[in-house]
């Protein structure tokens, strides 16, 4: 039987930290990626998400960012690897100093948007973003695009992995994420979602912008909270999944 991690990005608004949405989208995941004072959070969003993923019994991951509120961390910041790896590590143990005091701990590390996305390719960045987080611990499981060489440096640093694919993203031919500059770049439609992340699940594929089908063999699957209709969006893939007979189950260092 399929098993298969239901991750989200959380922490990262305000409004919904405490209006009911994350909690709503705490039903349907099994783990959350915490903002952790890069591009979004704070000690008090961090605190309040954690005590709802506690709530919810989800796992609890970091997801550091370029410092760049202003433009959420999806714009590119020139930085050194230095200065990348000092910002990842100055940010991880943030949120689990908040984590420790919630009797929490944090099980994996999601880097977010521009850092993300660019460590896809660039060796030097996915060596930053390993270093930074070695220097608070390797115990943890990182995150990363499943297909990418991302993954391999996070290895060859002595982590446990794990392959991330997107339901509510849609890709180009090569296996990247289309770029959010684009309109159609973000799925919407929960049942277009679902079926997305089944063809993920089941056969390890997904369909391209240009039609064509990408090899994507993925441990964990991502929704993010602020797309419009997150709430929706999940739990139509949660119960489509579990429907066809995916157990959703959350990453340890032990299954990556």
């Amino acid at each position: 039987m399929k098993r298969i991690d239901l991750n989200c990005d959380l922490g990262e608004v305000p409004e919904a930290i405490t209006d009911g949405t994350q909690e709503a989208l705490m039903r349907s995941v099994t783990s959350v990626n915490i903002a952790c004072g890069g591009h979004a959070g704070d000690e008090q969003t961090m605190k309040t998400t954690i005590e709802q993923a506690l709530r919810w019994k989800v796992a609890i991951g970091a997801h550091p960012g370029y410092p760049d509120r202003e433009n959420f961390g999806r714009l590119e910041v020139k930085l050194t690897a230095d200065e990348i790896a000092t910002s990842i590590f100055e940010q991880v143990r943030a949120l689990d100093q908040v984590a420790a005091r919630c009797g929490a701990r944090l099980v994996h590390v999601k880097p977010h948007g521009a850092l993300y996305n660019q460590a896809v390719r660039n060796r030097e960045l996915a060596e930053a973003i390993a270093e930074g987080v070695a220097r608070w611990s390797r115990d943890v499981v990182l995150v990363g695009l499943a297909g990418s060489p991302m993954l391999d440096v996070f290895r060859e640093a002595g982590f446990a992995v794990a392959a991330e694919a997107f339901a509510d993203r849609r890709y180009e031919p090569d296996g990247t994420l289309r770029s959010r500059k684009f309109e159609d770049a973000l799925i919407r439609n929960p049942e277009e979602a679902a079926w997305q992340a089944l063809a993920i699940a089941e056969r390890a594929v997904v369909i391209a912008n240009d039609g064509s089908e990408v090899a994507v063999d993925a441990q964990t699957l991502c929704l993010h909270g602020d797309t419009p209709g997150a709430p929706k969006i999940a739990s139509t893939v949660a119960r489509t999944l579990l429907e066809a007979g995916v157990t959703l189950c959350a990453l340890s260092p032990s299954r990556s």
